[in-house]
């Protein structure tokens, strides 16, 4: 019998081909960075994940075209798959993980659009032990998936709003949805020590993700509330004073088009992972549990 994922609520992924999801991810990462190319990375990654890895990878090869044989191989274990059940696709799944970097969880969202593509990670969020939530779980032990378009049942705000309302937060200060923190109030605080100094005056501009492949994604705690990953668009411009000229690292240069004279603007991407309260919850604002950034593109004018 042929069961239709584009119809039939059923597992995201079938629990044996997980971990291969996973084995495959790792042995190309870990090549990717050994021979420094972008390319092999994009076979496992996509979305946030895939542009920060593959600027990373670009700006690396641009000093050492060689390769990094040396590189430290990523290790994963202890791993817990968290599967829910869905109609449709894209699909995904969460791989919450030990990894031999450091003493945090390491979580990546795998995605897919269909049958015959391939999972490849779209997210990578770093939580402490403490950070993990408790996921729920349905009477046969799936996790369960948030809907992340249109109005998600019984949440504090809807998760397909959260990248604008964090890009309009960054940009004006104003609105409700997110706690203090250093990936809010404390962005806005460092900030603001850039905006004019002697040598330079910066200006920001941040964006909401557009496009499916910046898509979030979530999954439903047993308190009521859910862990929604989204990813979000920043620019930096940095203008010198008269008498001084940027001087950006080598990685930047790497990535930049133009020349230098006067300003640079730095293209970031961000993936977050965020606790949206239930509805009905005592203290309903958005918690930042990771945020992770990457210079994209440079251009010097």
């Amino acid at each position: 019998m042929t069961v239709h994922g584009e119809r039939e609520n059923i597992p995201s992924v079938d629990k044996a081909e997980a971990p291969k999801a996973l084995k495959q991810f790792t042995d190309t990462y870990n090549k990717a960075y050994r021979e420094l190319d972008p390319a092999l990375a994009s076979q496992v990654e996509t979305g946030p994940l895939e542009a920060i890895t593959t600027a990373d990878l670009k700006a690396q090869h641009a000093s050492s075209p060689e390769g990094n044989p040396q590189y430290p191989s990523l290790e994963l274990s202890d791993v817990t798959y968290r599967i829910p059940k869905q109609v449709g696709w894209p699909k995904f799944f969460v791989a919450d993980t030990d990894s031999n970097r450091d003493d945090n969880r390491w979580l990546f969202v795998f995605t897919r659009d269909g049958a015959d593509e391939p999972w490849k990670a779209a997210y990578l969020s770093i939580l402490s032990q403490d950070e993990v939530p408790d996921f729920a779980t349905d009477k046969d032990g799936w996790a369960k998936p948030v809907r992340t378009s249109g109005p998600a049942p019984k949440l504090a705000t809807r998760p397909d709003k959260l990248s604008a309302e964090y890009a309009d937060y960054l940009m004006t200060g104003k609105g409700s949805v997110f706690a203090d923190g250093q990936s809010t109030s404390g962005m806005r605080d460092a900030r603001k020590k850039y905006l004019r100094t002697p040598k330079f005056w910066t200006e920001y501009i941040d964006s909401p993700a557009q496009g499916a492949q910046d898509a979030p994604v979530g999954l439903r705690t047993s308190d009521g509330g859910a862990i929604v990953f989204f990813t979000s668009h920043h620019r930096q411009k940095q203008t010198m004073a008269k008498g001084f000229r940027p001087n950006p690292d080598p990685q930047i240069k790497a990535l930049m088009t133009g020349e230098a004279k006067k300003a640079v603007t730095l293209t970031r991407i961000a993936e977050s992972a965020v606790r949206v309260p239930a509805k009905d919850a005592a203290d309903p604002k958005v918690v930042f549990l990771n945020r992770l950034e990457g210079v994209t593109a440079a251009k010097g004018e």
